[in-house]
């Protein structure tokens, strides 16, 4: 039963190990009156360019988004159910979900299917409730991480967070965010091969999601 139990964890660890170093870059950042949420639009198959614009950046209710990592069916599939549930709750209870709320929810998904889905899901928003920004990670295993600062996935991560460990500061406007977004996932373009094509990029805030174009 040992050998069986680190049997399993070595598994574990080397999906997590292949789904971290999957070919993308999404990131989000906490800034003064909410989130700014950014990928780019390339998916690959090993060293193969299969779309230039993926649809990696998903509006799940007026105050959440999400960016996905991993699996492309598996990924699909998590937001599809969030997106319902979401929906779902919202006319249960006559207003819209907290990102929490949204986390939480696929939190439960990859935990119930842990290992299953290849996934790893930034979430963020704004919270009405704590009339901030909020951001989250999740990984394959059901993990779930608030970030106060900023967060990224996918293989061109190291080079993005490079860039927000340096220029990343508490309170930045929203412009600012954007261009930092920018620069971020710009520099994972230039140095990460299976990151590419077009920004895809949004603002949260008590607004509302916006897409930047």
């Amino acid at each position: 039963m040992m050998e069986n139990n680190n049997n399993l964890r070595q598994l574990d660890q080397e999906q997590i190990d292949k789904i971290i170093q999957t070919g993308t870059t999404t990131v989000g950042i906490i800034i003064k009156d909410g989130v700014v949420i950014g990928t780019e639009s390339r998916a690959t198959g090993g060293y193969f360019i299969a779309s230039k614009q993926a649809q990696k950046l998903f509006e799940i209710n007026k105050y959440t988004a999400a960016t996905i990592a991993g699996g492309v069916a598996d990924c699909q599939y998590v937001i599809s159910q969030l997106r319902a549930l979401s929906r779902l709750k919202e006319v249960e209870e006559g207003e819209v979900p907290d990102p929490k709320y949204v986390a939480s929810t696929c939190r439960n998904i990859l935990f119930s299917g842990r290992s299953f889905f290849l996934s790893m899901i930034l979430v963020g928003g704004y919270s009405l409730s704590e009339k901030s920004g909020i951001l989250y990670g999740i990984d394959l295993l059901g993990t779930l991480y608030k970030e106060n600062e900023y967060l990224s996935f996918g293989s061109g991560s190291p080079f993005s967070l490079g860039v927000l460990e340096a220029d990343w500061k508490p309170n930045l406007t929203k412009a600012k965010g954007i261009e930092l977004i920018k620069t971020a996932i710009t520099s994972s373009i230039e140095r990460d091969t299976a990151s590419g094509s077009e920004l895809q990029i949004c603002t949260i805030d008590k607004n509302g999601f916006t897409q930047v174009e």
